[in-house]
């Protein structure tokens, strides 16, 4: 419970934590390396690894990562498919914003006997997709529908339900390239009425947008698809979510 037990330390402090999300089909080789080398200057405490559909190897991209820093490497997996026992930690995502049963338990009852013959730690994670102007790929591959973005009461509910049937975190997630990020007032809302970490990710591309979320109540910051764009972006990310407090 290594990497579970440092995020309840720095959230009982309320501080915030900075997570950079690596696709293994989008970042390999010189933008792979480039990646590892800004995550030296901006010094995020997780990287998350995975994506809705990959075909590249996940365990390459994790003995990359774990051979060049000593960043922890948490599977953000999209089926079951992208277990790797190479990383250090994963999050056990159970979609419960949807009705898709395979997302629900289906892919990890696949998954489970791997997990558990590799001994890695596994955080349970309930996953609550949020509308965001537009169909992203987790919402197409998962066949499921997002909360809307202004039913605050449902997000709200789904998440206290996630918390009572045993998850460690919840995720709000407006998904990859999504057009607009979570909405602040969903995350305040959702903040309010559960007592686990509140993980926040999907069309933060600025700093105002990234504000935003902290200001709303999000403890740990997912980004990844604008990195792909401007990696740079990364050490400013970085800066702003260690300034807050």
């Amino acid at each position: 419970m290594v990497i579970y037990e440092q995020i309840q330390a720095v959230v009982a402090m309320s501080k915030k934590l900075f997570a950079v999300l690596v696709d293994p089909d989008k970042c390999t080789g010189e933008a792979l390396c480039r990646f590892i080398e800004l995550t030296r200057q901006a010094k995020p405490d997780f990287i998350f690894i995975g994506g809705s559909l990959t075909t590249e190897s996940t365990d390459i991209a994790i003995e990359t990562i774990k051979e060049n820093t000593n960043i922890p490497v948490v599977l953000f997996p999209g089926s079951a498919s992208q277990f790797s026992p190479k990383a250090d930690a994963m999050l056990f995502l159970s979609l419960i914003s949807g009705r898709n049963p395979d997302f629900l338990i289906g892919q990890h009852v696949v998954s489970a006997p791997f997990i558990r013959k590799s001994g890695m730690e596994t955080i349970s994670t309930g996953y609550m997709l949020v509308e965001s102007g537009s169909t992203t790929a987790v919402e197409y591959m998962s066949n499921t529908r997002a909360i809307p973005r202004e039913k605050n009461s449902i997000a709200v509910a789904t998440a206290i339900a996630g918390e009572l049937l045993g998850n460690k975190l919840i995720y709000l997630e407006a998904g990859s390239g999504a057009q607009l990020p979570v909405p602040p007032q969903m995350i305040t809302a959702v903040k309010k009425y559960i007592s686990i970490p509140l993980v926040v990710g999907g069309g933060l591309r600025s700093m105002e947008n990234i504000q935003d979320a902290l200001q709303a109540g999000a403890d740990i910051i997912v980004v990844g698809n604008v990195l792909e764009k401007d990696p740079q972006l990364m050490v400013e990310f970085a800066q702003l979510i260690q300034s807050f407090s």
